[in-house]
């Protein structure tokens, strides 16, 4: 199978014709002085470099995004003005459609509605990598009516990616964080084999601990999946939390914080105790493993980050990946939120504007979004 995607580049001058670009600009947003406003603008400003090639060659360049899910319908909650308030600060000459998934045949992948959004414009950019493993209609149809291609960043981040499968620098170290294990079980096998060592972190990690026959009180588990634990733990090259911090059950925890004293764990937390964090025993072990590394992939925090008693071990991670010269991509919102919190995300080699994409992608080795570019009839 061919990896080459169609680039932008073949189209030459653009003078008169218009481009419909789709993006992704879910980005999160707060009310500040009373306006609803994007607190973090990272996925509007990777499209830049993109906006700036197409304007300067001609081209009327329209963008169209998804932002939240209002279900298929109308939801003013999910409106996209306050993205359109921060594309204007940085480009006022793009212009961004309303949300797409106000429409039930986004999500549906309804043709007559990827066909809708196409009617008047010559080309079409696909600059939405991360959200290239949904088949949906404004992914999936434009390039099947006129000619399209990859954006700039959508063609590094795949780049990027698949060299950590195809000839990455050893030794490979990945990082796998987050809450839920049955989300990251299938990229853990892959990177097992491909990676020299495995950092599982996050509430995930507490069922690997279940499959060594730990204790692991009331914290996140999911009994479905400890025999695949197991087994990947039998392979030799996948670190587990051997401590923990956390609280008493049923304690408050989150952004604000609580009033409950942190409690540390060994390697088994008692009944009635929850893990919210990796403890410095673990964070020793896995900055060790960080420090050797010449290539390292990071997704997931290792814990309850977001509450600032449980943020240790996600920031020391983040610090030993900015620390080491290793090729490091940080991908996944969390991780990437915890970067710009710590002011690290220059320190890194490279951020992924797609946590589920990048994922799969180097799960499968392929995305929806990236099949229809490559087999469009216009190539």
């Amino acid at each position: 199978m061919s990896r080459t995607l169609p680039s932008i580049d073949r189209w030459g001058s653009l003078e008169g014709k218009r481009v419909l670009v789709r993006v992704d600009f879910n980005a999160p947003v707060a009310e500040i002085d009373g306006v609803l406003s994007v607190t973090d603008d990272f996925r509007l400003r990777s499209a830049l470099p993109l906006f700036d090639v197409l304007l300067e060659r001609g081209a009327t360049v329209v963008a169209c995004t998804h932002f939240g899910r209002p279900e298929g319908r109308v939801d003013e909650r999910y409106a996209v003005a306050p993205l359109r308030r921060c594309l204007e600060s940085l480009r006022p000459e793009i212009e961004l459609l309303e949300n797409l998934r106000f429409h039930p045949g986004e999500e549906a992948n309804d043709a007559a509605y990827g066909a809708s959004l196409v009617v008047g414009f010559d080309y079409y950019v696909n600059e939405a990598f991360g959200a290239s493993h949904r088949a949906h209609a404004s992914i999936m149809v434009p390039p099947t009516l006129i000619p399209s291609a990859a954006g700039l960043n959508l063609q590094r981040e795949v780049a990027t990616l698949l060299a950590l499968l195809d000839s990455p620098a050893r030794p490979f170290v990945a990082v796998i964080g987050g809450a839920k294990v049955k989300d990251k079980l299938g990229i853990m096998k892959v990177l097992a084999e491909k990676a020299d060592v495995v950092v599982v972190g996050g509430g995930m990690a507490y069922t690997f601990a279940v499959s060594e026959g730990r204790r692991i009180g009331t914290s996140l588990f999911d009994g479905s999946f400890v025999d695949e634990c197991a087994a990947l733990l039998e392979g030799g090259n996948v670190l587990i939390p051997v401590d923990a911090r956390g609280l008493a059950a049923g304690s408050a925890f989150g952004p604000d914080g609580g009033a409950d004293d942190v409690v540390e764990f060994d390697e088994n937390i008692p009944d009635g105790f929850m893990g919210l964090d990796i403890g410095p025993s673990s964070i020793e072990i896995f900055a060790a493993a960080l420090s050797s590394a010449r290539t390292i992939l990071w997704n997931g925090p290792m814990g309850v980050f977001e509450d600032p008693r449980f943020g240790a071990g996600t920031e020391a991670i983040a610090r030993a990946i900015a620390a080491s010269s290793a090729v490091s991509v940080v991908g996944g919102g969390d991780s990437v939120a915890a970067l710009s919190s710590y002011g690290l995300e220059h320190d890194v080699s490279f951020v992924s504007t797609g946590g589920g994409a990048s994922l799969e992608l180097v799960e499968l080795g392929d995305l929806p979004g990236l099949r229809a570019l490559r087999e469009s009839p216009w190539n």
